[in-house]
């Protein structure tokens, strides 16, 4: 043992008030407190962006002192640990299981990781690399997709859920920041969300004042071929009225990326009151009705002329005459949510699949926090739309490790779980400490005779 300090640490035993003392010391053995990445390490030796990274070299990187692949790799290591900012791949630099684990030579500085990013971010190669790998992982290691199921006959379809998410960076200077719809500055990102678990399939980094659907329906033919390079079942895409565009259903009708939708309609002229005068008259309509309160379910058919066809509208009307608190209202309050969709079932059915695309808001929430994506760490454009790729790929890759817990029947938690959530994932099993041994050209973890998630592991 090599003591550097020679210092100690009194407690009081509550029993019999007596001190116990700790003496620090530092000893030679290989101690990790992040042994998960072992397990992102395998998964990683699935994919090819290693080499696919590697083999973009540019003419300013003839002799790189570090390869694209390894500066790539490192820093999805050091995502799925929770962390995004550039300095803090500092301490790695001298971690030998950091670099092991991950299968890279030699792990980059910070000022590195930085300069090689703003250098490759600007034609978006690396970008589509990542989201196609990330696509191919899903695929190849057969991680669970859940679907909802439809009708009599069950029907599968896989929810492909795309919405924008605001990042609120204020009080800073970075390229493309300003005013977001929420009221805040900062950037504006549009994400792809497949089957219920949520895997990322696609993103993109706005402006934060840009229209919801500004170059969408691209992004949403996008998002749909990479879906399907996971997966062959039947797609059910759902979007918020801000995407209420014909555009994006005639994206969906298009042959080579067909999928069934359910998009929230806004109203624009449209009045409720002028909706519940439709619902009334309606001789097929279903009515929901307590004291004080009535719901209308039906749906129509109305036709589109940007598409040249009629498109299936669905609806739900809410009248209330008095409110909460027994109140009466002079004049009924009236509410209408309208829905375009080219799904059968009843109208019931479509609003309950469309308020389960209120799911998607917890997978931003953990892009933001958990992987501590929200306020991105480079003053550059391209280069934070590159980071948040790479956040896209360190995002699936927890994902499946956490969904592959919940059908384990030892995982040391209270309650089951159909999602892990990110967090959760990242202290349990990514910060699990353990010795690296080195033995008969061997490395093995050990980890304590105490370790809850050893078995799980």
């Amino acid at each position: 043992m090599k003591k550097i300090r020679n210092k100690k640490i009194k407690t009081k035993n509550r029993d019999d008030d007596r001190l116990t003392i700790f003496e620090i010391e530092q000893g030679d053995e290989e101690l990790t407190t992040h042994s998960g990445l072992a397990l992102i390490g395998a998964l990683l030796t699935n994919t090819k962006i290693k080499t696919r990274l590697n083999n973009t070299m540019s003419a300013e990187q003839k002799k790189p002192h570090i390869s694209n692949g390894s500066v790539g790799i490192a820093y999805i290591g050091l995502l799925c640990q929770g962390k995004s900012d550039f300095d803090h791949i500092e301490p790695f630099r001298e971690d030998n299981f950091f670099a092991i684990s991950l299968n890279i030579k030699e792990t980059p500085s910070s000022p590195t990781l930085r300069q090689r990013l703003d250098m490759v971010a600007k034609d978006k190669q690396w970008n589509n690399i990542l989201l196609e790998e990330s696509a191919g992982l899903i695929k190849k290691t057969n991680a669970p997709l859940t679907p909802v199921y439809l009708g009599q006959e069950n029907r599968a379809y896989l929810p492909l859920d795309i919405d924008v998410s605001p990042f609120d960076n204020s009080n800073t200077k970075k390229e493309g920041v300003s005013r977001t719809y929420k009221g805040t500055d900062g950037y504006a990102p549009i994400f792809a969300y497949l089957a219920k678990e949520g895997y990322c399939v696609n993103t993109e980094l706005r402006q934060g004042s840009e229209h919801c659907q500004k170059n969408t329906s691209e992004f949403v033919a996008e998002s749909i071929r990479y879906a399907r390079k996971i997966t062959q079942l039947p797609l059910l895409l759902r979007m918020d009225s801000g995407n209420d565009s014909a555009s994006n259903i005639e994206i969906c009708l298009n042959d080579d990326t067909k999928a069934d939708f359910i998009i929230k309609r806004n109203l624009r002229k449209e009045t409720p009151e002028g909706w519940l005068l439709l619902a009334k008259n309606n001789k097929d309509i279903y009515c929901q009705e307590r004291e004080g309160k009535k719901v209308y379910y039906g749906s129509m058919m109305k036709y589109k002329k940007e598409l040249k066809r009629e498109i299936r509208v669905v609806y739900k009307i809410t009248e209330r005459t008095f409110g909460k608190d027994g109140q009466i209202f002079l004049v009924p309050q009236v509410e209408a949510e309208t829905y375009w969709t080219s799904l059968p079932d009843p109208p019931h059915v479509i609003e309950r699949l469309y308020h389960e695309h209120g799911t998607s808001e917890q997978f931003h929430s953990e892009l933001k926090t958990d992987l501590d994506l929200e306020r991105l760490p480079s003053g550059k454009f391209d280069t934070n739309n590159l980071i948040l790729h790479f956040g896209v790929v360190a995002y699936n890759l927890l994902r499946m490790i956490g969904q592959s817990t919940t059908r384990m029947q030892h995982v040391p938690l209270r309650k089951q779980a159909e999602r892990r959530r990110i967090r959760t994932v990242i202290q349990n099993l990514i910060t699990l400490a353990s010795r690296l041994v080195s033995h008969a050209r061997k490395k093995k973890l050990r980890f304590g005779k105490h370790s809850p998630w050893f078995e799980t592991f």
